[in-house]
């Protein structure tokens, strides 16, 4: 977690208390030691940030220096917290995080009624974490990686049938339908458009070529031929 969000975070989870929130509690909330604890909240005083409070006892903002909620239903925040256990258990290791830290500084500055609210939800997707799954998960964010640095990728790939083949593919988005991912992109041995199945993914590499996306083969042509069903699945 950047040290920015660090500070967010230990802002707003003081925000509205009564009695001092310990700094062990900072500590396992964040995911970092005491230690940085207490010199991200030694910074924050320094700064201006109006923190009473010490090592050992605990931590408050000064009365007065509130922060107001933001404004979100319990049906909202219900959504986000599903989303981000969705985006846990289906998406790479990147994302989740990513995720997780949003829900943070979401959870961070809600009045305790919501909160509890949100917390409650029974829809749940279980993380699983055998090697397979984080095997997985380094895949798609490989994958992730290079679709947003237009990389081309050479693929070892199986088809449906279990037959191999070789493809140089231009990755243009990942979709996640069916309860099955797919790479959406152009394939250059097909010269169209192709649905590949990261599960069928045998072994991928960055060609080292950096590609722009052309007319006739963007991102915005590849929606337009899936809303078309032009699309074929290898």
């Amino acid at each position: 977690m950047r040290r920015a969000d660090r500070l967010f975070l230990i802002i707003h989870a003081l925000r509205g208390r009564r009695t001092a929130l310990p700094a062990r509690s900072l500590a396992e909330t964040l995911g970092v030691s005491l230690r940085t604890v207490y010199r991200d909240v030694a910074d924050l005083q320094l700064s201006g940030v109006p923190i009473e409070g010490e090592a050992g006892v605990g931590y408050v903002l000064r009365k007065g220096a509130d922060i107001p909620p933001l404004m979100f239903t319990a049906d909202e925040l219900e959504s986000l917290v599903v989303g981000t256990r969705f985006v846990r258990a289906f998406a790479g290791e990147k994302l989740a995080a990513g995720a997780q830290a949003a829900l943070l500084k979401i959870e961070a500055v809600l009045p305790p009624e919501l909160r509890e609210r949100a917390a409650r939800t029974r829809i749940y997707a279980p993380v699983w974490r055998d090697q397979g799954r984080a095997d997985f998960a380094m895949l798609i964010d490989r994958l992730h990686a290079a679709i947003a640095e237009h990389r081309v990728l050479r693929l070892d790939y199986r088809d449906e049938g279990g037959q191999p083949s070789l493809r140089e593919v231009e990755p243009l988005c990942l979709a996640f339908w069916g309860g099955k991912w797919t790479l959406g992109a152009w394939c250059r041995l097909r010269q169209d458009f192709r649905n590949f199945r990261p599960d069928r993914i045998h072994a991928n590499e960055a060609t080292g070529e950096i590609f722009a996306e052309a007319p006739g083969r963007s991102l915005d042509d590849y929606l337009r031929a899936v809303g078309g069903s032009q699309v074929g699945m290898n």
